[in-house]
């Protein structure tokens, strides 16, 4: 693979996780609000809850568990195991790269997310350590951003939009379906993407149209504030980057740097490098064990460990109100995500 398919490779996963940010922030939205009636049901209630949130691709679970847990709605280890289910922007690339082994991975970590957050209670409790206190409604609403409480779903999908829309024609919206429509016309050409019309081509297309028509028929305040100034400005340059970063590394790797042989002669140090990695709060280090994963140089036990306990950007709202919590989040996290990820490198995965 040369430099010219590595920088194609790249753009297709960054036009990818674009999409499905793009989805997900809808469903967000469609589903604001609902949390706190689900709640109201117990403990396992809110771990199951907390890591489902954790667990959906990006970093919207994770803040929405932050919020929860800031207004006193969820307890720590509930948010301690949506942490876990974390795996941040990432995740879309996974899904891109090996979807089929990526949904199980997402599986596993909503399983640990549960149990680690009862275990993680229990260990608060027997110590003694005391989390934070509940804020107002005032004080955390930074929390879960890129949410305008005003906005309804049927105002900013609404298909009568479309029409009204290309008349009042935005510099913004004529960008972004241009950026669009050139991808779609790469990957209908095979310049990009599969070769092949499988399974893979035919759903990158069909979610191109569905973004084509989001950008066409959402609101103009969802378009600038959601899309361009959240999605595009703050996740997919940032995104593009690493991805390219990362294949970039394998690819000169696995040429000069015989990286394959060195990988495998210190797989237990590489396990332990990619749990040390997953706490730096931020989306795009781990892409370099996604990258290794997909190249097929690392096992499952190490791609298992780096996202048990990274968390993409889910853990900066946490940071930004307390860093005790933070700080005791991340520390039980790694020790729980070291060990996991030791039985399952000892079991030869």
């Amino acid at each position: 693979m040369g430099i010219l398919s590595v920088f194609k490779h790249a753009l297709m996963i960054s036009f990818f996780v674009f999409v499905m940010m793009l989805l997900v922030d809808f469903i967000n939205i469609a589903t604001k609000g609902q949390a706190s009636s689900v709640l109201q049901g117990g403990q396992w209630r809110q771990y199951t809850l907390a890591s489902f949130l954790g667990s959906t691709p990006g970093c919207l679970g994770a803040f929405m568990n932050v919020t929860l847990y800031v207004h006193g709605m969820i307890s720590f280890g509930a948010v301690a195991g949506g942490m876990i289910a974390t795996s941040g922007d990432e995740a879309f690339v996974m899904l891109a790269q090996f979807p089929g082994m990526a949904i199980l991975l997402f599986g596993l970590l909503f399983v640990s997310g549960i149990v680690f957050a009862w275990i993680s209670d229990k260990i608060i409790k027997i110590t003694g350590t005391v989390p934070c206190e509940s804020c107002s409604e005032a004080d955390c609403e930074q929390c879960l951003p890129g949410v305008d409480s005003t906005e309804k779903v049927g105002q900013i999908f609404r298909p009568g939009n479309l029409l009204k829309n290309f008349q009042q024609l935005s510099f913004t919206r004529f960008l972004l379906l241009t950026l669009i429509g050139s991808y779609l016309a790469l990957l209908l050409f095979g310049i990009i993407g599969p070769a092949d019309w499988n399974w893979k081509r035919i759903t990158f297309v069909f979610l191109s149209l569905c973004s084509l028509y989001i950008s066409g028929v959402t609101s103009e305040h969802y378009l600038h504030f959601h899309i361009w100034d959240h999605i595009i400005k703050k996740h997919m340059f940032r995104v593009f980057l690493w991805t390219l970063g990362a294949l970039l590394f394998v690819h000169w790797g696995m040429h000069f740097w015989n990286l394959e042989v060195f990988v495998r002669e210190h797989m237990i140090w590489v396990l332990l490098l990619s749990a040390l990695i997953g706490i730096i709060p931020e989306s795009g280090p781990h892409l370099i064990f996604v990258m290794l994963y997909a190249q097929g140089l690392i096992p499952f036990s190490v791609l298992f460990t780096t996202s048990f306990v990274q968390d993409g950007h889910g853990m900066l709202p946490m940071l930004s109100y307390s860093i005790k919590d933070s700080i005791l989040i991340k520390g039980f996290n790694l020790v729980f995500g070291i060990a996991t990820g030791s039985v399952f490198f000892a079991m030869g995965l």
